[in-house]
């Protein structure tokens, strides 16, 4: 299917705005605090260890066994030393900026569109006025 000129210009422009982003400094940080986390043994053990605890009493509770307050404690000891872990701290915090940045880039994008209003029956909906 051919792309139409105007279908064309849209694409190249998010092109552009997608190497916008990706310059940005908070997609380094993300980056890079991703990167720290996985060449840190001991926060990829704590992660890996709270990811088997978790699926374990997922799967405990589908079978219908309850999770005993033993296990729930366990659990909760191990989210602390998680987030109380520097790496994966810094990883959450830029992940919340990176997070943060495409919320209002995508904010921007569909404030042009704010005359979205819901289809009549039988019709399309109405997007920037027209219809």
């Amino acid at each position: 299917m051919p792309i139409d000129e105007q279908t064309q210009q849209i694409l190249d422009d998010a092109s552009k705005l997608g190497d916008l982003v990706a310059k940005h400094p908070s997609v380094a940080k993300y980056k890079s605090a991703q990167k720290a986390v996985a060449d840190d043994t001991d926060a990829n053990r704590l992660m890996a260890e709270f990811n088997r605890q978790l699926e374990t009493l997922q799967r405990q509770e589908q079978t219908g066994m309850p999770v005993t307050d033993a296990q729930a404690r366990q659990l909760e000891a191990l989210q602390g030393q998680i987030i109380s872990h520097i790496k994966i701290k810094n990883l959450n915090m830029a992940q919340v900026e990176f997070v943060d940045l495409l919320r209002r880039i995508n904010q921007q994008i569909q404030g042009r569109l704010v005359d979205v209003t819901p289809p009549k029956a039988g019709g399309a909906p109405r997007i920037g006025g027209l219809s």
